[in-house]
């Protein structure tokens, strides 16, 4: 999108936001989506005007203006907030395009650690150490109770019933409002569950929620049909119902297994839609980018080995270009390209995270800069590989006539020798 200083926004409450909010963003939201994303939600949420529900208009240099950072960096944090459920963006075209911009509440803690995409994200950027104190930090206190005996008063012994009111439409009536997270649905889910017979699986026991829950496991231990179908059957219980728990349970298992105890990484993601070559003209450089752009790294190193899985050394040489070096998805694939090239086939980490830290400093974000900082430093390679002519003395080629010295010259020099 051409987001440009000029074009306004409003902001839009379409929940109940509250203190308790702020913390869970900043304790469970903040690890995954950054500082700057946060900072954007809090900015946003304060433009609201005293009744808490709508701005007035405000135009995004006052939002850059505001929070001290570029526009690609707003439109960056943006994206995040919308990916992680937090954030619903309208735009109305015009000469100065008009946005909306709907804010939702964050997940309660315990549906966001019931969610394998964020609990399993959140562990793996602040360390398994760190994620036990941030579960127990939302943990309910036990407290013995023997001994005690719940004295509570109930409605009906403390209010009178009267005659009320007719019950008014609640339907606009503002509440609690979450976006559920939408990831790719890279599998067949209704070809997954043909193939398991009834006899082992009640069809009609799959749920909404269920559905959504193996999308999205799917999606974080990076699962294929195949796989998904072994683990679904190892999941049904006596009722012939897929039990929950016991599904992430054994999704988690295998993957540790097959990636020798290994957390799921960031590895499967794909370049951003913002940062991608809008237009294509049908040519080989044009269908080079689009692979780079439509291709996580995962998929990307793997056609690379012919197939053969990354190994774990290599996964997590690209989970640190992902996440300590900043570097987008595509740009990871246009590094990995061009090391394999110029290095042998060998993704030496020395060598590779060397380059990544030239195209942090340089801000490399687009498949194109990282393709055209390539070919520049081809050419450099390639000036500096050319035979520089050998440049020789002046005096190198010219006759020097032979001057003997005579036998009173030669004594005069022994005698200077000997005073010596």
């Amino acid at each position: 999108m051409n987001l440009l200083p000029a074009d306004t926004y409003i902001v839009k409450n379409a929940t109940i936001l509250n203190d308790e909010s702020r913390f869970v963003l900043i304790k469970l939201y903040q690890p995954i989506i950054g500082s700057v994303a946060i900072n954007l939600y809090f900015t946003l949420w304060c433009n609201l005007d005293a009744s808490k529900i709508i701005s007035t208009e405000y135009t995004h240099h006052n939002l850059m203006a505001e929070m001290r950072i570029k526009l690609e960096d707003i439109l960056e944090a943006r994206e995040k907030l919308e990916a992680i459920g937090l954030l619903k963006t309208y735009l109305k075209k015009g000469s100065i395009n008009s946005y909306i911009y709907e804010l939702y509440s964050p997940l309660e803690p315990s549906e966001f650690i019931d969610n394998p995409i964020l609990a399993t994200t959140l562990s793996s950027n602040i360390g398994k150490a760190e994620y036990e104190k941030v579960l127990n930090i939302f943990k309910i206190p036990k407290i013995d109770l023997r001994g005690y005996k719940d004295v509570s008063a109930t409605f009906a012994n403390t209010f009178e019933v009267t005659d009320g009111l007719e019950i008014s439409d609640t339907k606009n009536i503002r509440k609690v409002q979450q976006i559920e997270l939408i990831v790719d649905e890279k599998i067949d889910l209704n070809e997954i569950l043909e193939l398991i017979p009834s006899e082992i699986l009640n069809h009609r026991s799959i749920s909404k929620e269920t559905r959504s829950l193996i999308y999205k496991l799917a999606y974080i231990y990076n699962l294929d049909d195949k796989e998904l179908i072994e683990l679904i059957r190892n999941s049904v219980d006596e009722r012939k119902m897929i039990d929950k728990n016991l599904l992430r349970l054994n999704c988690h298992n295998y993957y540790t297994f097959e990636h020798q105890n290994v957390t799921p990484s960031l590895v499967y993601k794909k370049q951003p839609e913002y940062l991608r070559k809008t237009a294509s003209d049908g040519s080989k450089l044009a269908k080079q980018i689009y692979t780079f752009e439509t291709t996580s790294p995962y998929d990307f190193l793997s056609g690379k080995n012919k197939g053969v899985k990354p190994s774990k050394k290599d996964l997590l040489l690209i989970e640190n270009l992902m996440i300590d070096y900043d570097l987008p998805p595509g740009v990871v694939n246009v590094l990995i390209d061009y090391v394999l090239r110029i290095n042998d086939n060998k993704l030496t980490k020395n060598f590779v995270l060397t380059i990544a830290n030239q195209w942090k400093r340089s801000n490399i974000k687009t498949v194109e800069e990282a393709m055209k900082i390539c070919k520049k430093e081809n050419k450099n390679k390639s000036k500096s590989k050319v035979i520089k002519k050998e440049i020789k003395p002046e005096w190198f080629d010219k006759k020097v006539e032979e001057n003997l010295a005579s036998s009173d010259d030669i004594a005069a020099l022994e005698a200077s020798l000997k005073n010596l």
